[in-house]
């Protein structure tokens, strides 16, 4: 542990070092009249149009050193911008002694610059400019991390971003098909006359989920307000008012715990239609994932330790059959109304080798059984449809069996991606639903309920103007994003994910 703590001080000593000097050489590049920061740069093409130029064509290029090799009278180096890199060929006769001195000794690794020369193949076969002008357009003050230490810890990696970038190509690729990702489900949607729609994010009441939200106060309305923790509520009351089909992609909050699947801040889309149902919902996820994975280029990816195929249709499993054929059991055993037979969920759990306390919760068992035990075997995307009302109070009960509900969810190798209903469109009924959650919610905090921050009396009045047959879905952006590029941490593809402040860390 000394030997380590010693190391890290003579690798922070020798970096002030190197900031010290490189700063002094800013200040004698300004005294040659040379400045080292210019407002702006000659760039025709990006790095990659110029490597696939005709040979002899002039291209002018700009970008930062990636590599440099010096041999003397001339040097060969790398040079990167977001579309890829290209080689260099930087000689003496070519750009002048003068030019080629202030090259040799003022830049190095990390330096941006612009370049003007001719395109022409090495012996090696590779595509390189022969430059006739060099100007550096950016002095990097700090070395590149895989000269200094190389950047693999991730903590360093998420907490500076740039430098992953720059040290880790790869992790570049990760956010580009995270945006034609984004870019194809807004397509697919578009195409199909959906309407993207923008709603608050800053609330008087945190309806439309259960979950704990972030709390702010506005100092001009002398009011408390609250990050969306959903979309629901207010997409509702525009399909009341005659959107009959809407879609938002947006950033939600929940002031709860961090794992590798679950930021406080993270992107999530939910999309509603008038006239539609569950199975609407179903077909329009096969569209939307399929095309998603088009739109990236694969049909077959690794995720959590297995091959998935992504071509649809998905398979869809209607639990009330597949507990029937998993356990051996009539699911409506476990059942009791809105809510589950205690006992008999118990009996299950044993048989099946499900531990559990008297602490757990009656939904926590069930998660155990469904997810753990009967969806274990699939690993392809899976359309779980047909929830127990007891652990979807907000959904539309099947015609005929109340203590079923029209209601899906997504898996893939057990990581869930999203949650689809027929909509409760009965006024009445949402009104009690609201007042159950609130009294839940009160009793896991051990106080009396509270409505005000559930209860949204002006949805309720919205609802009894009338509200059509509906599907609603909602999709896990990030969740999608991770299964699509074979990622394990939600971290690694959110750009600047939420940390702990360094000093609070041990």
């Amino acid at each position: 542990m000394q030997q380590t703590k010693e190391h890290t001080k003579e690798q922070g000593n020798a970096l002030h070092e190197i900031i010290a000097q490189r700063y002094a050489e800013v200040k004698e590049i300004r005294d040659l009249g040379v400045d080292p920061y210019p407002a702006r740069c000659e760039k025709k093409q990006s790095c990659l149009e110029a490597k696939n130029a005709p040979e002899g064509t002039e291209v002018v290029t700009a970008g930062r050193i990636m590599q440099l090799r010096s041999m003397g009278k001339a040097a060969f180096a790398h040079l990167r911008d977001f579309t890829g890199r290209v080689q260099l060929y930087v000689a003496k006769d070519n750009l002048g002694d003068e030019a080629y001195q202030f090259f040799k000794k003022h830049i190095a690794v990390g330096d941006f610059i612009s370049v003007t020369g001719h395109l022409f193949v090495t012996k090696t076969g590779e595509n390189t400019i022969k430059a006739t002008k060099v100007t550096l357009i950016s002095k990097a003050i700090r070395p590149m991390p895989e000269k200094y230490h190389g950047l693999q810890d991730v903590e360093v990696r998420f907490r500076k971003r740039h430098l992953d970038l720059i040290a880790n190509e790869d992790v570049k690729e990760i956010f580009i098909k995270r945006a034609k990702i984004i870019s194809s489900i807004r397509k697919t949607l578009d195409n199909k006359g959906y309407l993207e729609v923008e709603t608050p994010i800053l609330n008087p009441s945190s309806g439309g989920a259960i979950a704990r939200p972030f709390e702010t106060y506005h100092n001009a309305l002398k009011m408390p307000l609250y990050l969306r923790i959903a979309l629901e509520l207010h997409h509702k009351r525009l399909i009341m008012g005659g959107m009959d089909k809407i879609y938002e992609i947006g950033h939600m909050f929940r002031n709860e715990g961090i794992d590798t699947t679950h930021n406080p801040e993270f992107t999530m889309m939910e999309m509603y239609q008038a006239y539609g149902d569950v199975n609407t919902m179903a077909d329009l996820f096969d569209e939307i994932l399929g095309n998603a994975a088009k739109a990236i280029g694969v049909e077959k990816i690794h995720f959590r330790g297995y091959e998935v195929d992504l071509r649809p249709p998905y398979k869809r499993v209607h639990i009330p059959q597949a507990w029937q054929e998993k356990f051996g059991r009539d699911i409506h055993e476990v059942l009791d109304g809105r809510k589950f037979n205690r006992a008999k969920l118990e009996e299950v759990a044993r048989e099946q080798g499900v531990k559990f306390g008297p602490d757990d919760s009656d939904s926590s068992i069930f998660d155990e059984l469904f997810e753990g035990k009967l969806l274990a075997e699939y690993h392809n995307p899976v359309i779980a449809m047909d929830y127990p009302t007891a652990v979807s109070p907000f959904a539309k009960t099947k015609p005929g069996d109340p203590e079923i509900v029209e209601r899906f969810e997504v898996f893939v190798n057990g990581q869930e991606l999203g949650n689809a209903y027929t909509e409760l469109n009965d006024p009445a009924d949402q009104l009690q639903r609201l007042k159950d959650q609130a009294a839940e919610k009160a009793a896991a905090k051990g106080e009396e309920a509270n409505n005000a921050d559930i209860l949204d009396a002006d949805y309720i009045e919205a609802m009894e103007s009338g509200m059509p047959p509906t599907g609603g879905m909602g999709i896990g952006i990030d969740r999608i994003i991770m299964m699509l590029t074979g990622q394990d941490s939600i971290r690694e593809i959110i750009l600047f994910p939420t940390l702990k402040k360094l000093d609070e860390e041990k």
